[in-house]
């Protein structure tokens, strides 16, 4: 059996990993896979490369397709009919938005926009004075009342339904009248039907409200039914006492006689055997990514997991902006899916719009957590959790799955109080730590004593941040010291692709500006330095087709923005440079983290400068948000410029690792014996090399006084042994 199998998972699963060659599981997919399998929120904190995104893709994939095995078989509607009484709230004739609980008697929507109902299994006739309970169990629009098998979900709004809302309004045919008192969460309302005078009424805990309906058509059985806009209810039937009594001559629908009871025939969204049956545009699991890149990684790994699994297949769908929404929307709406990963934009604009639903949810994954919620999307993903039923309607669990390489951040540990359900943290991580598989090192850019910027008669073009500025070569103030370290960077940037002859590196910038500046210098000074840029103004195709020319080992340089720091996985990418460091502490190991990967060795050369650097920095004040900006004022002038320095970030970041990282001269020659030993950047490390002779000589004292100590302590035993002999003789 393969070792994926000894988790549960299914043998098609293990199958496409094999083929992955992933002999075994990595420590967070051991602790994860399991844990999913059998239900529940995860928090999940894990070194950057180490397999979260499987660790959650693989019991997605296996629960899902159990689920659409289910329904296909019929099981789930028999489980369902097995474990529930008998009058009970319908899992087929509800709206797509509503969900039932496990036992019937509970129902939920979250939908913030429109209304969704359900009827009871059962109905009455032939006569008799009936009632039920109806308890608001939490804040929201809610109606409750009778309805024959003619009217739509929305109870009362038409001439076969009768309800009473929270507003004290009662509604037959959208005529909507002044009745009782309005009612909220924890108030209870019992629902009455007089069949033979043919009159519904109302009581609000406890009290009657006096008539409501009269000349109601008794020819005609009546169900009990509700209707909600972000809104939960419970009910109760006659199978356990109610809160209050029913008043003199009505009796619990519990009670009443078989001849009088008749069963609900319609399936609703389910199929004519009434088989449950999932809305097109409702999909089971939804994963969002902070990035397109990230989203379109994710999406390609549930493909070649989901391989070998079929007979039902699972429909995903990949949700980006950039991409042809009309697609989108008829694959929705027509195909119909299963799981949907993507970004923020383009899934609000298609929840929003109604093309999809969060009725059927039942996983909810945040990728990158703490990236998602520095980008602003807190409130979003709040909304939509609020939407997501609880409770599905085969009877299952939410489950919530937040994972990031930095989960001790402050926000990402409120949201996780605020929204998940007694969550298990998985923290094989702790604070952020940088992999032993990558050798991190700075080089100091000091222009006071390098002084060879004011002789680079070719050097990189400038972000123009001092166009305005009185820089003079020769002079030391702030502003042309700031400029020769622009300038130095570059420089530097040359020198380490020369001294480590990289083939093959990922290259930090601070800005789109200085991205594209140093793609025209690189370009410039060799022309077989290819590269590509990747950041927020290039054009989504361009992003991807320029990504995977990197990936395919078309150009050598990928040079990017923070959008690329998180989750890209570069297989065996030997090389990373920051040409600034990052101003947020755990980019850092983000960025850092794209090498040393699949336990092959990294190099990360960071370059910090020794004296403030002038750099842009376009705040909400700026009416173009920097696109052709030359206010070239620092903030507190009303301008988009500030000093940034980069000291005080290095600080932070060895503060927040608790380490000393090494520096290395400006040759940025890296010495390996202070990693022990030689490698390859790129490549697995070596477990022998040319470093064991000088281990040798260092263990050959101790070698030699251990060889003594054997010596003397068979010595001592002979000894002993003689005299001991001799005594006995």
């Amino acid at each position: 059996m393969a070792a994926f199998e000894e988790f549960g998972v299914l043998p098609e699963l293990a199958k496409a990993i094999e083929e992955l060659e992933w002999t075994l599981p990595t420590d967070i997919q051991a602790e994860s896979i399991p844990l999913m399998l059998g239900g529940g929120d995860i928090l999940m904190a894990a070194e950057t490369g180490s397999g979260k995104t499987a660790a959650f893709c693989l019991p997605i994939i296996q629960i899902v397709w159990e689920t659409l095995k289910d329904i296909q078989s019929g099981k789930a509607s028999k489980a369902a009919t097995a474990i529930s009484p008998a009058w009970t709230l319908s899992t087929h004739d509800r709206g797509n938005a509503l969900a039932v609980a496990p036992d019937g008697l509970r129902v939920q929507s979250r939908d913030v926009k429109d209304w969704h109902g359900v009827r009871c299994t059962r109905g009455i006739s032939g006569g008799g004075k009936w009632g039920f309970e109806a308890t608001i169990a939490d804040e929201g629009l809610c109606r409750m009342g009778w309805a024959t098998l003619n009217a739509t979900l929305e109870l009362g709004t038409d001439r076969f339904g009768w309800g009473f809302g929270g507003t004290g309004k009662k509604s037959n045919n959208r005529k909507f009248d002044t009745y009782g008192t309005a009612f909220g969460k924890s108030d209870v309302i019992t629902c009455l039907v007089d069949l033979d005078a043919g009159e519904i009424s109302f009581m609000k805990n406890g009290t009657h409200l006096g008539l409501a309906f009269s000349g109601v058509n008794t020819k005609e059985p009546v169900f009990p039914a509700a209707v909600l806009k972000n809104a939960e209810m419970s009910f109760n039937f006659g199978d356990h006492p109610f809160k209050h009594n029913l008043p003199e001559k009505f009796l619990p629908l519990a009670s009443a006689p078989k001849d009088k009871v008749v069963m609900n025939t319609n399936t609703g969204s389910g199929s004519s055997d009434g088989l449950v049956k999932l809305a097109n545009n409702a999909p089971q699991a939804l994963i969002i990514e902070p990035s397109r890149e990230l989203a379109e990684q994710t999406s390609n790994q549930i493909k070649l997991f989901k391989k070998y699994i079929e007979n039902p297949c699972i429909k995903d769908l990949l949700v980006i902006g950039g991409s042809n929404i009309k697609e989108q929307m008829s694959i929705l709406q027509n195909s119909g899916v299963d799981i949907v990963v993507g970004t923020p934009g383009r899934l609000e604009d298609l929840i929003q719009g109604g093309y999809m639903s969060l009725a059927n949810c039942r996983f909810f994954v945040l990728d990158e957590a703490d990236g998602l919620l520095k980008q602003g999307y807190t409130d979003f993903i709040e909304r939509l959790h609020k939407q997501m039923p609880k409770i599905t309607a085969d009877g299952k669990r939410l489950q919530m799955i937040v994972c990031s390489a930095t989960l001790h951040d402050f926000e990402v540990k409120k949201m996780a109080q605020k929204l998940m359900h007694f969550p298990t943290w998985i923290d094989l991580k702790g604070e952020d730590a940088v992999p032993e598989t990558v050798h991190h090192v700075v080089v100091q850019v000091d222009p006071q004593n390098d002084r060879t910027w004011q002789n680079i008669r070719k050097h990189i073009t400038t972000d123009g941040v001092h166009h305005q500025d009185n820089v003079k070569p020769g002079d030391n103030s702030p502003e042309t010291l700031s400029e020769a370290v622009k300038i130095l960077k570059g420089d530097y940037v040359v020198k380490a692709i020369m001294e480590h002859q990289m083939d093959k590196a990922i290259i930090f910038c601070r800005t789109k500006l200085d991205c594209d500046n140093l793609e025209q210098y690189l370009k410039e000074i060799d022309p077989s330095y290819t590269c590509v840029c990747l950041h927020g103004d290039r054009k989504p195709h361009e992003r991807k087709a320029n990504l995977e020319l990197f990936k395919n080992n078309e150009v050598k340089f990928l040079i990017c923005t923070d959008v690329a720091a998180r989750g890209l996985d570069i297989v065996g990418l030997p090389f990373m440079i920051n040409v600034t460091l990052p101003d947020e502490k755990s980019n850092y190991v983000h960025r850092i983290g794209r090498v040393g990967r699949a336990d092959r060795m990294g190099l990360a050369i960071s370059l910090v400068s020794t004296v403030p650097e002038k750099v842009w920095y376009h705040g909400a004040w700026c009416k173009s948000h920097g696109r052709n900006c030359w206010n070239t004022f620092l903030t507190d002038a009303k301008g988009c410029c500030i000093w940034y320095d980069e000291p005080r970030y290095l600080g932070e970041i060895e503060e927040h690792l608790n380490v000393t990282i090494q520096q290395i001269g400006t040759d940025l020659k890296v010495p390996h014996d202070e990693f022990d030993g030689k490698v390859v950047y790129g490549q697995k490390k070596q477990q022998t090399g040319s470093n064991y002779a000088s281990h040798t000589a260092q263990m050959a004292p101790i070698v030699s006084d251990l060889t003594k100590l054997e010596s003397q302590a068979q010595i001592l035993y002979l000894k002993r042994y003689l005299n001991k002999t001799a005594r006995v003789v």
